[in-house]
């Protein structure tokens, strides 16, 4: 009897003892689970954090690939811009112009003997304008981001009978002359419009020569059949031939008579006689204007013509009404 009480006091305290690690173990259960929960919950903060920060991150990213299109600077002064504006996109732009206006500055007296010669003309042909923009280096020169600014701003140079009305005209949400300024801290050199020409005809034709450094504008008095050909290949003459005037009364007379001594003094020292010097003079001087008059000078793609006699192919009629050259240097 004894030893089966005993035996069954064993079983009651083993019971208890059981009972008493059940609750030990389900109340560490529970802190786990609870611990779990709440390691999970920071798990589910932590990344929504991170996907918020990816998302800034990700804003920040274009609003600087946005201000690099808008103004053309690079990545790391975009990014310095943003950052001194508060993320505030105009003032960014601002802050970049006023870089632009202090590099501007102090490269005033720089000298711009590098960049781009373009010519364009409307759609209808009509009217054309000559722009040069320069710059200080060959490098920045052959940029294609710098010859497009060079195209974007000639074809606003359509609108404008001149440099100064150029300059006033709006691109890209500011003046050219800003832009210029602008693009003058972005590239870190002056930047300028160095020569502005523009022609009205009834057709005009254009030429811009390998490497943009000379371009060229022709005006006709007709728009006659292939008159493309022709104005493409006139254009071409100018650039390449460098004439300083249409014909012979187009001539400036202080040319004329400079011309007339240097040819007498040349006769003098090859000891002609001075009642000869006039007539040989005269003669040199018709030399002078075939080889520096447009329409006298001798044909670059056929040397059996001159331009003049080149240009009847198209019409007897036709006529040149006006040219201009501009060139880089």
């Amino acid at each position: 009897m004894a030893a089966s009480l005993a035996g069954s006091w064993f079983l009651l305290d083993q019971i208890s003892t059981l009972k008493g690690n059940q609750i030990i173990l389900e109340t560490k259960i529970s802190e786990q689970n609870e611990s779990i929960k709440q390691y999970l919950a920071k798990q589910e903060q932590l990344s929504a954090s991170l996907g918020t920060l990816e998302a800034e991150k990700q804003n920040a990213l274009r609003e600087v690939n946005k201000l690099r299109k808008t103004t053309g600077a690079g990545m790391m002064d975009c990014k310095n811009a943003l950052v001194e504006a508060d993320g505030n996109f105009d003032s960014a732009i601002e802050i970049l112009r006023k870089k632009g206006q202090k590099v501007a500055a102090k490269r005033a007296d720089r000298e711009s003997s590098e960049g781009v010669a373009i010519s364009v003309t409307n759609s209808k042909n009509t009217s054309g304008v000559g722009v040069v923009l320069a710059c200080e280096t060959d490098f920045v020169g052959k940029n294609a981001d710098f010859i497009d600014l060079a195209h974007k701003i000639a074809i606003i140079g359509l609108k404008c009978d001149s440099k100064e009305s150029l300059l006033k005209e709006n691109l890209e949400e500011m003046s050219v002359e800003e832009k210029l300024i602008e693009q003058t801290g972005v590239i870190g050199e002056k930047i300028q419009i160095n020569d502005f020409v523009r022609i009205d005809a009834a057709y005009v034709g254009t030429y811009i020569h390998a490497g943009n450094k000379i371009s060229s504008l022709v005006g006709f008095s007709d728009k006659s059949e292939n008159i493309e050909t022709a104005g493409k290949d006139i254009a071409m003459q100018i650039a390449a031939m460098n004439p300083i005037a249409l014909d012979e009364s187009s001539v400036d007379s202080n040319v004329i008579e400079k011309e007339i001594e240097i040819a007498k003094d040349q006769l003098r020292a090859e000891g002609k006689p001075e009642q000869m010097l006039d007539k040989i003079a005269e003669g040199k001087l018709k030399r002078f204007f075939k080889d520096n008059t447009l329409i006298n000078q001798v044909f670059i793609k056929d040397s059996k013509l001159n331009v003049s006699q080149y240009l009847s192919t198209y019409g007897s009629n036709l006529s040149i009404t006006s040219y201009h050259r501009v060139s880089i240097g």
